[in-house]
């Protein structure tokens, strides 16, 4: 696990903060380059299908040991947060892979899907906020997702239209 330095030790040795920001930098690249686990991106397909909002992956390999990744996504309301989360789980089920655990579903403000190597957060939008686990783990690399997905091509909606 990496060490936050503190500003003592930051002020002593500023060439060890800017090398820290250059690996930081190397690794967000190589994480963002590598592909993604299939089942992540069949976990954003069916996200993007119930229209979730700013999603994000983020690697945790580097800085955490009970999961690997985080797939952040967000809902404008308690029944979309909980289609969101059901459409995830459902989705990875036939394909053979079902979540070990779900939290949430009920209040549907914060639904947490576990799958072990990966967690998936379905949140509103104010709770979102108030949790902000991007800004948590800022030190985890963000991965890049495919573009399909960001653009929609292959929305539920898209499919319908061919």
């Amino acid at each position: 696990m990496k060490q936050n330095p503190t500003v003592k030790e930051k002020s002593l040795h500023p060439e060890a903060e800017a090398l820290a920001a250059q690996e930081k930098k190397r690794d967000e690249a190589a994480a963002a380059s590598e592909p993604m686990d299939e089942r992540i991106v069949t976990a954003l397909h069916a996200a993007s299908d119930k229209k979730a909002l700013d999603m994000v992956v983020l690697d945790l390999r580097g800085i955490a040991t009970f999961t690997d990744y985080f797939l952040i996504a967000s809902g404008t309301n308690a029944r979309q947060v909980q289609a969101i989360a059901d459409e995830i789980v459902e989705r990875l089920k036939k394909q053979g892979t079902r979540a070990q655990r779900v939290e949430g579903h009920q209040t549907a403000e914060w639904v947490l899907v576990d799958y072990g190597d990966f967690i998936a957060h379905v949140f509103d939008s104010k709770a979102r906020q108030f949790y902000d686990l991007e800004r948590l783990w800022r030190d985890a690399a963000r991965m890049a997702i495919p573009e399909e997905i960001v653009t929609g091509v292959e929305g539920s909606l898209r499919r319908e239209e061919s």
